[in-house]
C-alpha cells in the first residue's frame, strides 16, 4: 500500500445559516496514498468541493479528524504542502504569465534566482515555455489554466488539489488538458485530489475515484482502477475504460446523484 498523504476519519461539516444548520459532509472516512490521482466525483451539492476545501484548510470539520502529509490541515497549509487550482484560472491581469507562475515564490521571500529557474522550469512543464512575458487576455482559457497549474506547481508541493479547473472549457480543449494533466502526473509524481462532475474524465484521469452521495455529502463508494497508468484518449474506447464509466455511473444512480452529473 502507498505511504498515506491524507487521512480522514468520522469527519462531519455543518454550516449554521439562519434558515437552520447545513449538513454539508457526514462520516467521511478516506485514506489517499501517495502517488494517487483521486478524483471526487457527485451531483452539485454533494459536498465535492466542500471536502476539496477542508483538505486545505479553507473550510473547517465540525467533528472527525484529518490529516495531511501527517500534519493537520492548517500545518500543512502554513507549510506550503499543497497548491491549489482553482475553477477559473484566477491570474492578475496586471501581471504577465511569469510574474503571475513567481507571486507564491515572492510572497515566500525566495531570492530572485530561484525564482527566475522554477518559473521556468513549471512553464516548461506545462508547455508555455515562450509565453513568459505574455498576459492573461493574451492566452486562451486552456492556456491561463495551464499557467495556474504552473502557479500552483512552483511552490514545489507533493500534493495538488484541483477544483474543476477545466470545467467551463471546451471538450476538445478539456480532453486535450487532460492528456497534458496525466503526462505531468506522470513526469511530477505528485499525489492530485481532483473535482469533477464528468465521468469519462474522472476514469481518464483516476487512480481511484470517490462517488459522493446528495447533502449532506457521504461517500457512497471507492472504485479503483484497473486501467493502465499510462494512458491517451484512444483508452476511451475499449470495454475495460467503458465498463468502469458504468461502475461509476451505477455507483452514481444509486448514490440518487446521477441526473445531475453529465
Amino acid at each position: 500500500m502507498n505511504e498515506s498523504v491524507i487521512q480522514i476519519d468520522d469527519l462531519s461539516l455543518t454550516f449554521p445559516t439562519k434558515d437552520g444548520d447545513v449538513h454539508a459532509l457526514s462520516g467521511i472516512d478516506l485514506t489517499i496514498g501517495k502517488g494517487d490521482f483521486i478524483s471526487f466525483i457527485g451531483p452539485s451539492g454533494c459536498g465535492k468541493t466542500t471536502l476539496l476545501r477542508v483538505i486545505a484548510d479553507l473550510e473547517q470539520p465540525t467533528s472527525g479528524a484529518i490529516n495531511v502529509n501527517g500534519m493537520s490541515p492548517e500545518q500543512a497549509r502554513m507549510a506550503r504542502a499543497y497548491g491549489y487550482v482553482f475553477q477559473a484560472a484566477a491570474l492578475y491581469p496586471w501581471r504577465t504569465i511569469a510574474k503571475n507562475v513567481a507571486l507564491p515564490l515572492e510572497i515566500m521571500g525566495l531570492d530572485a534566482g530561484t525564482i527566475t529557474s522554477r518559473v521556468a522550469k513549471n512553464l516548461e512543464l506545462v508547455n508555455l515555455a515562450g509565453f513568459e512575458r505574455k498576459y492573461p487576455w493574451q492566452l486562451s482559457g486552456g492556456m491561463q489554466q495551464r499557467a495556474s497549474i504552473a502557479r500552483a506547481l512552483a511552490v514545489e508541493p507533493d500534493l495538488l488539489l484541483m477544483d474543476e479547473p477545466f470545467g467551463a472549457l471546451d471538450e476538445i480543449v478539456r480532453d486535450h488538458l487532460n492528456e497534458q494533466l496525466l503526462q505531468l502526473w506522470a513526469a511530477t509524481s505528485k499525489t492530485v485530489v481532483f473535482v469533477t462532475h464528468s465521468i469519462p474524465e474522472a476514469v481518464f484521469l483516476s487512480t481511484h475515484i470517490v462517488v459522493m452521495s446528495p447533502r449532506p455529502g457521504r461517500i457512497h463508494e471507492i472504485i479503483e482502477s484497473d486501467l493502465p497508468r499510462s494512458r491517451d484518449l484512444d483508452i476511451r474506447e475499449t470495454p475495460e475504460f467503458l465498463a468502469l464509466a458504468q461502475r461509476v455511473r451505477n455507483g452514481l444512480r444509486t448514490g440518487h446523484g446521477y441526473d445531475e452529473v453529465v
